[in-house]
């Protein structure tokens, strides 16, 4: 028997088209998947919601929260096994990782873009719906969490990355590497999260700034998010989570103001920690209230503290620390 697949358009380079005369890619009148449903309905019972038509760079968390209320939304009506979100690869990880913690469904949910339009030559648009539906269909994906799907490869919402502009392998886990991939014959996980985090959100007006460090870096911009009255920023540092001394001062001003400070490392492998004592070391940072995040990017950083703010009225800096320990 079928699976009961939800099939989301978002917009992207997957819905997109080549200009021949100018080489611009960029959004059609029709969606192009859509005149491939018959493929689509080979794998699975297939319900298309077409929500946006948007380039990435045009996704907010507002939109990330209509998604996460259309899916639900949706299994209300009509139950499904799973959910696939097709989305532009720029905020694709950013989208992925605010479904993997907002939404509480047993479903599965896979999110996928592609690198070529649907008319330029290899265009992957296509088959990597075909596998995502495959994905989705598969009762091996429902406890892993959202899933990202791409060039027969399935990675977490938690760890995928884009690592290229324009190669169709771009999306890479640099840590931990796909955990399960796509075949001819089917799908193959072999291995999954240890934990899976929840929040109930109704809203995402919290502004949480990010900010990567630099040499020379001082604490000019940190002040001037004080003095906006920023509800919570997040710093990609140096290392292993360092920062320039000139930094410290406006760190501890944010701090003053209760203003939750978050730590990354800007290097995209390894954990960011208190490990170095000297001035602007991690060490002080952590001493001085800094929190800590426990291997996230600052993209993913940035939507955990928007969504650990929404999630509570008024949530102290301790619980803000204990929800980056996972």
């Amino acid at each position: 028997m079928k699976k009961h697949i939800l099939v989301i358009h978002t917009g992207g380079t997957i819905s997109m088209m080549e200009d021949a005369a100018t080489g611009a890619v960029k959004p059609g009148e029709e969606n192009p998947l859509s005149t491939h449903s018959s493929s689509l309905e080979q794998l699975a019972d297939i319900t298309v919601r077409e929500a946006f038509h948007l380039p990435s760079p045009h996704i907010t968390p507002d939109h990330m929260l209509q998604l996460k209320q259309i899916i639900e939304e949706e299994y209300k009506q009509k139950q499904f096994q799973g959910a696939v979100i097709t989305h532009g690869t720029d905020t694709l990880e950013e989208t992925a990782y605010f479904l993997d913690l907002t939404v509480d469904l047993p479903i599965s949910i896979v999110v996928t873009g592609a690198m070529r339009s649907s008319n330029e030559i290899g265009a992957d648009g296509l088959y990597n719906l075909l596998s995502s539906i495959k994905v989705a269909a598969n009762e091996n994906s429902v406890d892993k969490g959202v899933l990202v799907v791409l060039n027969d490869e399935i990675h977490s919402a938690k760890n995928v990355t884009k690592t290229h502009t324009s190669n169709v392998s771009t999306f890479q886990s640099p840590q931990y590497g796909p955990i399960g991939i796509v075949t001819k014959r089917g799908v193959i996980f072999h291995h999954k999260p240890t934990s899976l985090e929840k929040y109930s959100v109704n809203g995402v007006s919290k502004k949480i700034a990010l900010i990567k460090a630099h040499a020379g870096m001082d604490s000019a911009l940190l002040f001037a998010l004080r003095d906006l009255k920023y509800d919570g920023v997040i710093v990609e540092a140096l290392g292993q989570g360092n920062l320039p001394p000139a930094a410290v001062e406006g760190l501890e001003g944010l701090i003053e103001e209760k203003i939750p400070v978050v730590l990354v490392s800007r290097c995209f492998n390894g954990i960011a920690q208190d490990i170095y004592g000297y001035a602007g070391g991690g060490k002080q940072l952590k001493e001085m209230g800094v929190i800590f995040s426990n291997g996230l990017n600052g993209q993913k950083a940035r939507l955990k503290l928007l969504v650990a703010l929404s999630a509570s009225n008024e949530p102290d800096l301790k619980e803000v620390e204990e929800i980056f320990k996972n």
